[in-house]
């Protein structure tokens, strides 16, 4: 079944790369705020997993799964932390 990855509200896109660059930067990853899309590049070459720019078509869903998994993980894992910290606040 295929995901979609769509962001539902576009306009969270800027907030969600900017998420993104944050989580990955405290991970220790050299991320550029300008295109945090790029981390992906770092974390592949250091799975020393073959991600180009272009198709990645020839990548097992494996080889892909583990560089998505850390990023967005760690994505969800900072957003839940920041959701516990204002349920505190409430």
């Amino acid at each position: 079944m295929a995901r979609n990855n769509k962001i539902l509200v576009p306009e969270a896109r800027k907030g969600l790369d900017q998420l993104k660059a944050d989580v990955m930067k405290a991970q220790g990853y050299n991320v550029d705020t300008t295109n945090s899309d790029n981390v992906k590049y770092e974390v592949a070459n250091e799975l020393g997993i073959p991600l180009t720019k272009g198709y990645n078509g020839k990548l097992t869903s494996e080889q892909a799964g583990k560089i998505g998994g850390p990023i967005g993980g760690n994505m969800v894992k900072e957003m839940i932390r920041m959701a516990q910290e204002q349920m505190i606040k409430k």
